[in-house]
């Protein structure tokens, strides 16, 4: 029956064409202030009949908030396109008169357990469209907004006074516009919902991602992105009690509502969270029933990993709720459950966007109680310990783990002195404290949280992200308060410097982590530089290898010019440069062959058709707005035509295949000299091009007599390494390992693509332990077939270079430990 009713509910609701009023999305027997402009008579359609472009979607919201006394809106920073990242604010007229008083008591709040909540509003964030392609939930916030501030009647006034809705249309402005445009100019007049249309296959990179390519759904931990930036402040300002994240899932599904599978739920998620969860589903069952739209719940996702909408306010206590409505993927769409159009994709995301109102209302009390009891709970909790990280000798991972605890705030601290734990160096300057007795300690746990046992071995995400290990910090715990210094309120980076005017040359150890940004400069200026192979010591200072020389004879600077332009390098850089006054050393000399030029490089990277577009937007943000080098980014489908002689090194992200033709030309370039790096499944296609002599394995599924037909899935989903963290030694000497202080490196891992070593161990610089996990889930199988393995190779081919990675070393933007892996790579390549 309710199928028949759907089917009903899609062909009256709204016909192909797409078409329908603002009635088709709004309850019933409402009044509605009619000063209040509707969505069309700003954008110039119904909602609906086309996709929002972002644009529009400002000009709207900008013009409810001048007609409403309900809603303020702000402007909380940029998009990398400049987009407006918008908020609108809505609750009740007199709210807003003391809305920064109400914002300040409900932190209160979370502070004071003996303070009364049962006259406080509830705090409800509402997020829309995190992924540009799921556009129904952006839609819907335009429906959402107008009825929130043009309805009428006892029922709004009452939320609106016990609420504050913090409405957030439109959470990835780039990507929504970047697939409203596909949409709509692929729209006919006559609307064909045949799922071969030209309409429903976005080109590549779609619109799913931000400029850069980033899933941003899963930044919320990290926070390395603008929007992740914006919305986690605001988050952190108010502690939302509800935060929704609407989504679309594939076109044959019907709408996901949570909790998911309860199994899957992180451990440090308090149960009564998704018991709340699970009641506040009760509303969004009852208003879909109503409208006679199919759902299910706790049949699919997980609350495992933290850094998703859904998940993050778990952690942070509020509770996370994730919609996943079928996608019509355009304007109207065959599916296996009727037409499925894209007005009514968007009044289910209204739909549920009004039940998590009506259940925060009619829940307030109890959901403000759970907010208070878990940060009471997190004071019971408090250590008078704290965690301590740093590099001894770079500075800069240390402050970029530190700005994004910051961005948490999680305080942080100097420490006093210098000390040594563990067999770790930790220095003044290049160290931080997280001292434990602090209110966002289940936060800080949650990021440094180190775990190997599960109840599931299934995950929707990663199972691992050891903040730490990512940055490739040393860390150590239960480090005594007596250690630890003042508070850091503003944090900053060390003043970079050039110690003496040198005649003779400038030494640059590569241990930190923004070198590769100094030697690009100074390699741009065309300046002559030199790699050290070797470790050596002049004037009473160690020099590892890596360290590079910037000598001061034969450059098309003189000596005080020079001087003058390291000064700049180093301050932008915010790293020390060493003026030297003699060329002998303690080992190798500056004058020494074991010091090789270094070339300026020349980057190009394959994008397009048979390319992981995250991979690839991964090594395009970190080149561009890490270390300013320019990347020309080749696409596969005119790759054949280009003349790609000028370019130095050529890095081909994850790939599924490409054609012969593609082969033939590298294969040349690289013969004349070409340092070609590839990651992950482009090991497969380089070997079988016969780029790349590897051996490569994967695991086999074992047959097993008593996995049912039901369970057949869950058995070989087991068998994936969805993204866990393993340790592996390193030879520091070989150039790939430049920078490296330690002999043991973290590296993440999500394949199950494993190359033997090499027969000579000089020609195995990375190789995975004979114990090699370190935190996440890994099958015994898998577990035993990575041990001793390599999951780095580099091969001469004619007079060049083929190097390939098994493994992404700059995974979703926060894995700054292994990125100096890539740099290395494309400076030194030709030097291995």
């Amino acid at each position: 029956m309710k199928k028949i009713l759907l089917l009903l509910v899609l062909a009256i609701g709204a016909n192909t064409q797409g078409q329908v009023s603002l009635n088709y999305y709004l309850p019933k027997n409402v009044t509605y202030n009619k000063n209040i402009p509707v969505p069309a008579s700003v954008i110039d359609h119904e909602i609906g009949e086309w996709h929002i472009t972002h644009d529009k979607l400002v000009n709207y919201m900008k013009e409810l908030a001048k007609s409403s006394d309900r809603i303020s809106i702000e402007n909380r920073g940029e998009t990398f396109e400049g987009r407006p990242l918008l908020l609108l604010t809505i609750t009740s007229a007199n709210n807003h008169t003391r809305i920064d008083e109400i914002r300040k008591k409900h932190i209160e709040l979370t502070d004071n357990e003996s303070l009364d909540v049962s006259n406080e509003p509830i705090v409800v964030y509402q997020g829309f469209s995190i992924h540009g392609n799921e556009a129904s939930g952006a839609n819907a916030a335009l429906a959402l907004a107008y009825y929130l501030a043009a309805a009428e009647g006892k029922e709004i006034e009452s939320l609106l006074k016990n609420t504050v809705v913090l409405l957030d249309p439109a959470m990835n402005p780039d990507g929504l516009q970047r697939f409203a445009y596909w949409a709509n100019t692929n729209k006919a007049s006559n609307i064909n919902p045949d799922p071969n249309d030209r309409e429903y296959h976005e080109i590549w990179p779609g619109g799913r991602t931000n400029h850069y390519w980033f899933d941003m759904n899963r930044d919320w931990l990290p926070v390395q992105l603008p929007e992740s930036t914006a919305r986690v402040k605001t988050f952190h300002d108010w502690l939302p009690n509800i935060l929704t994240d609407h989504h679309e899932m594939g076109t044959n599904s019907t709408f996901f509502f949570q909790p998911g599978i309860p199994e899957r739920t992180n451990p440090l998620t308090p149960e009564l969270n998704q018991e709340l969860t699970k009641e506040i589903g009760k509303y969004h069952a009852k208003a879909l029933d109503k409208i006679g739209s199919l759902y299910y719940s706790e049949e699919d996702f997980d609350d495992f990993y933290y850094g998703k909408g859904s998940t993050f306010p778990d952690v942070n206590g509020s509770i996370g709720i994730l919609f996943e409505q079928g996608s019509s993927r355009g304007h109207a769409q065959e599916s296996e459950n009727g037409l499925l159009t894209f007005p009514f994709t968007i009044r289910n995301q209204f739909t549920a966007s009004l039940s998590t109102l009506e259940a925060a209302h009619k829940m307030r009390a109890k959901i403000l109680n759970y907010q208070q009891s878990f940060y009471k709970k997190s004071r019971s909790l408090y250590e008078n310990k704290a965690i301590v990280f740093g590099d001894e000798k770079d500075a800069g991972k240390s402050y970029e783990l530190a700005k994004v605890l910051k961005k948490h705030r999680v305080k942080l601290h100097s420490i006093k002195n210098d000390f040594e734990a563990n067999g770790k160096k930790f220095k003044k300057n290049y160290s931080y404290a997280i001292p434990l007795n602090q209110k966002n300690n289940r936060l800080v746990q949650a990021m440094f949280d180190t775990r190997k046992k599960f109840k599931d071995s299934l995950f929707y995400d990663v199972s691992a992200w050891t903040f730490d290990a990512a940055f490739g910090v040393d860390l150590v715990r239960n480090v005594s308060l007596s250690k630890v210094g003042e508070e850091i309120k503003d944090l900053h980076k060390n003043i970079g410097r050039v110690t003496n005017n040198s005649h003779v040359g400038y030494l640059m150890p590569w241990n930190e982590y923004y070198t590769p940004k100094a030697l690009n400069k100074i390699l741009e200026k065309g300046l002559r530089a030199k790699v050290a192979m070797k470790n050596f010591n002049n004037d009473g200072n160690s020099y590892d290898y890596g360290t590079i020389f910037i000598p001061v004879q034969n450059q098309k600077l003189n000596q005080t010019e020079l001087y003058s332009f390291l000064n700049e390098v180093a301050r932008e850089s915010k790293l020390s440069i060493f003026g030297v006054s003699t060329g002998q050393n303690i080992g190798i000399d500056l004058g020494s062959r074991n010091f090789r030029a270094v070339k300026k490089p020349k980057v190009a990277m394959l994008v397009g058709n048979g390319i992981t577009s995250y991979d690839a937007g991964e090594i395009w943000h970190m080149l561009d707005q890490r270390f300013d080098m320019k990347l020309t980014k080749l696409d596969t489908d005119y790759l054949g035509r280009a003349n790609i002689d000028k370019y130095t090194t050529i890095i081909v992200p994850n790939s599924y295949g490409l054609n012969a033709d593609v082969k033939n030309k590298l294969s040349k370039w690289v013969k004349n000299g070409g340092v070609l790096i590839g990651y992950r499944n482009a090991i497969r296609w380089f070997k079988n091009a016969s780029l790349l002599n590897v051996d490569v394995t994967s695991t086999k599924i074992d047959e097993v007599k008593k996995v049912s037909f039901e369970d057949r899935s869950l058995h070989s989903g087991a068998q994936v390494i969805g993204g866990a963290i393993f340790k592996a030694k390193i030879d520091r000497s070989h150039p790939i390992n430049f920078g490296y202080k330690d002999s043991q490196i973290s590296l993440f891992r999500n394949t199950t693509l494993f190359i033997k070593p090499d027969k000579k161990s000089y020609n195995n610089p990375i190789q995975y332990t004979e114990s090699p996990l370190l935190s996440g889930y890994v099958s015994e199988k898998n577990l035993e077939n990575l041990k001793n393995t390599v999951p780095f190779k580099v091969q001469r081919l004619g007079a060049g270079r083929v190097l390939g990675f098994t493994d992404n070393t700059n995974f979703r933007g926060f894995w700054f430990g292994t990125n100096k892996l890539l740099m290395n790579a494309i400076f030194f390549g030709k030097l291995m």
